[in-house]
């Protein structure tokens, strides 16, 4: 490690604020953030912690959606989120080991965007909206490739607002070391329509199956996939799996998320 400052605001006003310093940086649960500042791979000159901001935390009910806190952890998540959206809760409950879930936020996940990470499957998949300091941004708008976002600099996600389906559910391969997912799917069922979102498999990061929501919004049963598939084109190809071992896991996880929400 090296020097740096730490900086722990009261407000997002005043987190707003220390970030405006050159070099300086959010902290919120610090997963990714500390070990990559060990490897000497980020170098800020401050760390602005998020964790003490009142308003950054909770998960709270708001008419027909529920409205979590950027700086919520995942194990907060995981209990308080249970009576209202037991699927999203169901997949904070999934997310790496205990150490993980109570440090861990939403916020953090969601501004790091790993293409491996559950969070973003369950935003894309509800069709949320990212609330930031300045603005709000439509799941749809707002992943942009493999940790790579429409956040722009000195902006910080302050929560997520859920529209609550009729029903949903989140299942994922993990990769037993990191429990990341090899492949996940959350998919869940509105009035409207149907979304479903895959993490894990591509190299663009989290994406909606298009082709999937078609057939579900008719038939909505793990049935009515049959015969469905994802190209390997563009999947992630590693010492895990290769890219056509991605695109099938990616479909049998849909399938099994369908099951699952019954």
């Amino acid at each position: 490690m090296y020097n740096f400052d730490f900086v722990k605001p009261g407000s997002i006003e005043g987190a707003v604020k220390a970030l405006a310093a050159e070099d300086a940086i959010p902290l919120a649960g610090g997963q990714t953030l500390l070990p990559s500042m060990k490897q000497r791979l980020n170098q800020p000159s401050a760390l602005v912690s998020l964790r003490g901001i009142p308003e950054l935390q909770g998960v709270c009910r708001d008419g027909d959606a529920l409205v979590i806190g950027a700086a919520t952890p995942h194990a907060r998540v995981a209990a308080d989120a249970a009576a209202d959206y037991p699927g999203l809760a169901a997949l904070a409950g999934q997310i790496g080991d205990p150490a993980v879930r109570a440090m861990g936020t939403i916020g953090g996940s969601l501004a790091n965007n790993d293409p491996s990470a559950c969070y973003p499957a369950g935003v894309l998949g509800s069709g949320a909206t990212i609330v930031t300091n300045a603005r709000e941004i439509a799941a749809d708008d707002y992943f942009e490739g493999m940790f790579a976002t429409a956040l722009e600099e000195g902006e910080i996600i302050t929560s997520v607002r859920f529209p609550i389906p009729q029903r949903a559910a989140y299942a994922k391969f993990h990769q037993p070391a990191s429990r990341f997912a090899l492949a996940g799917a959350f998919v869940a069922q509105f009035a409207d329509g149907v979304r479903v979102a895959i993490t894990g498999a591509s190299e663009d990061g989290v994406f909606r199956w298009t082709e999937a929501e078609a057939a579900l919004a008719a038939d909505f049963s793990a049935d009515a996939l049959a015969g469905l598939s994802l190209p390997a084109e563009g999947m992630i190809g590693d010492l895990h799996g290769t890219p056509a071992y991605r695109a099938h896991l990616a479909a049998v996880m849909t399938r099994r998320a369908v099951a699952a929400a019954g």
